[in-house]
């Protein structure tokens, strides 16, 4: 008996597929509705009958990073040494490279989408929060000693590296930063710089432990 052929996928999410490539790779500003209709191969009026606006389709985008985002980020209260802490940055960058041009254009898309600039700030509060979180199981399990005057400014600088990672990759080498195949080198180098903030305040084993995770992927400015 003949297998059924499978159904094509709905319209709307392959819009939102293609739309998610283009963007990341050629920035959101500089991807219009008419490339991405061109890309799909469908009408203007069949991508606006899905999406009326450009903003509908980087609002759904944006709904999806940050539903992943969040379920994502409850790991950090299972966190209690380092190895746990380089498994969970590096697939927080690895969410954040998939999504990457939020980040590549954030200062953009913010100024000119009221939306994402609310719920940004829920991102900010919600990484902090799991940074802290993390920071309080490294601590009770005796892998840091952090002084609790220089916690919140510790945590705050791990979120930050978290944030802009991308933007200072982009600014180091414009013409390769951001495209595939720089992604692996990219991603390790910033899960390594957010847990450096740690290495004043690890344990001697914790420490050595964290550089030995880290020596194989040559880790380089």
């Amino acid at each position: 008996m003949a297998t059924p052929a499978k159904k094509p996928r709905r319209t709307a999410e392959r819009i939102l597929e293609v739309t998610l490539e283009l963007f990341n790779r050629f920035g959101e500003p500089n991807v219009s509705t008419t490339l991405i209709s061109a890309e799909l191969n469908i009408s203007p009026g069949n991508l606006y009958y899905h999406y009326p606006a450009k903003d509908e389709l980087i609002n759904s985008l944006f709904d999806r990073y940050e539903k992943a985002l969040n379920e994502l980020l409850k790991a950090a209260d299972e966190v209690s040494n380092v190895e746990d802490a380089w498994f969970f940055f590096h697939t927080l960058f690895e969410l954040i490279w998939a999504y990457r041009f939020l980040y590549r254009d954030l200062n953009d898309l913010l100024s000119n989408n009221r939306r994402l600039e609310t719920h940004f700030q829920f991102v900010l509060q919600n990484k902090s929060r799991a940074v802290n979180s993390l920071l309080g199981g490294l601590e009770r399990s005796n892998g840091i000693a952090i002084d609790s005057r220089d916690r919140e400014a510790v945590a705050t600088s791990m979120v930050v590296v978290l944030t802009y990672w991308l933007s200072y990759e982009y600014v180091r080498d414009p013409r390769r930063a951001l495209e595939p195949e720089s992604a692996g080198a990219a991603m390790m180098r910033g899960a390594f710089h957010v847990l450096s903030l740690l290495l004043p305040y690890l344990e001697p084993a914790q420490k050595q432990h964290l550089l030995g995770l880290v020596s194989p992927y040559s880790i380089d400015e």
